[in-house]
């Protein structure tokens, strides 16, 4: 009897052991489907949703480094803090109640892989600090020739939208105003919510 139950009781700790495994966070993006180059990313948000098609085989550090933050729900309800007309969207970084979202270690500066900040790509934010970028990236919504590294480091491309362009079109013409909180002066006046980033399956 007492063989019996020390018996069910180790079957019933390595189930709990197995469900505690394979529900541990992914610690390194590249291991978001690794044998894909093109990776896509659905990001749900508030104004509509946006697909956005990764360049793994020239940004392999900022792809891995997004698909992370994806694969571990760490974009969701997050908002797009800064929205400047015809120019940027900026996102990622702040819940709705403005606090700031955990970030893991900042990432090497991969600007000069020779995609550049044109109409409808999507690049990393990052501090004067060159390589400071962590979670937060914006869409280009306009050809930035400013962002492109030159004498100085750039800003680095890392995919581009593939649906829902309009989308982010429509988010930077919103009416702006300064928010206080974080000391930013095209924030929008409405919230605009990413709701939720998923990894969409391979083509």
């Amino acid at each position: 009897m007492l063989k019996s139950i020390i018996v069910n009781c180790l079957l019933i700790l390595s189930v709990l052991t197995a469900g505690h495994t394979l529900a541990k966070p992914i610690d390194d993006g590249a291991k978001v489907q690794p044998d894909n180059y093109y990776p896509r990313v659905k990001l749900e948000t508030s104004m509509g949703d946006i697909v956005v098609e990764l360049d793994r085989r020239r940004a392999p550090i900022t792809v891995n480094n997004f698909l992370r933050y994806v694969a571990n729900g760490l974009y969701n309800n997050t908002i797009f803090h800064r929205t400047v007309p015809g120019f940027v969207v900026q996102g990622g970084g702040y819940t709705p109640d403005l606090d700031e979202k955990v970030t893991y270690d900042p990432i090497f500066n991969e600007s000069g892989n020779g995609l550049t900040n044109d109409l409808h790509t999507i690049a990393m934010a990052r501090q004067n600090d060159p390589h400071s970028a962590t979670r937060q990236f914006f869409f280009n919504v306009n050809d930035n020739e400013s962002l492109n590294p030159g004498r100085n480091w750039g800003y680095a491309v890392f995919g581009m939208i593939v649906e829902g362009s309009e989308i982010a079109d429509k988010m930077a013409d919103v009416e702006t105003e300064y928010l206080v909180a974080l000391g930013e002066q095209n924030a929008p006046k409405e919230m605009i919510i990413l709701e939720k980033a998923s990894v969409l399956p391979p083509l």
